[in-house]
């Protein structure tokens, strides 16, 4: 493998270098894909800056050595120490204790494999296959959307029943609106109304014949 490479640099980052080479070791000898896949996974909060880095040296192999991304790895990755900002913390009995606010220069260096490594990865991809590559990582949502979107859903939901429960107490109202009509009641009305008309048209026709 190749010693020499492609240069980025990180300066007077807010962590101490010793929490630093503790992810750094992680990519160390890599491949691009495989460090970027370790940085995304890596619980670490200087993990998103590294993974920046990464990005930069492997944009700058691109760009000023016409270098493909699938032919480069980290060759070399190191932090060191920037200058201490000093603090004071106050303790008991009017004393003070001194806080060191260190930072880091951070190194990432990429190079391109030699022709050996590189005709053995050939080699190998080809005996692996269109098939049996390696499959790409679904993306997942941050988790606060998916909490949204739950939350989102659950509400749509509950208004939902709400308007079932609306439309159900409104046919409640407008069947309590319908008056009940009862056919043997209905029947006796009209039966007196047709005795009430005949006694009138009797009286009328008894008047006629007085006359």
């Amino acid at each position: 493998m190749s010693t020499t490479g492609t240069v980025a640099r990180l300066r007077y980052v807010r962590t101490s270098p010793s929490k630093v080479r503790q992810v750094l070791r992680l990519i160390q000898g890599q491949d691009i894909d495989t460090a970027r896949a370790t940085l995304s996974l890596c619980e670490k909060g200087i993990a998103d800056d590294l993974m920046k880095l990464l990005d930069s040296a492997v944009a700058n192999a691109e760009h000023n050595d016409s270098i493909a991304a699938d032919d480069l790895f980290v060759s070399s990755a190191f932090a060191d120490e920037g200058p201490t900002g000093k603090r004071w913390r106050p303790r008991a009995r009017g004393r003070g204790t001194r806080i060191r606010k260190r930072t880091s220069h951070i190194t990432i260096i990429v190079s391109r494999f030699d022709e050996a490594e590189l005709e053995r990865r050939r080699q190998k991809a080809a005996a692996a296959g269109p098939s049996r590559g390696r499959p790409t990582r679904r993306r997942t949502r941050p988790r606060r959307e998916r909490a949204a979107a739950t939350e989102a859903h659950d509400h749509d939901h509950d208004h939902d029943h709400d308007h079932e429960d609306d439309n159900d107490h409104e046919d409640e109202i407008v069947d309590a609106a319908d008056p009940v009509v009862d056919e043997d009641t209905t029947e006796a009305v009209e039966a007196n109304d047709a005795d009430e008309t005949s006694d009138a048209e009797e009286a009328t026709d008894d008047t006629e014949e007085n006359n």
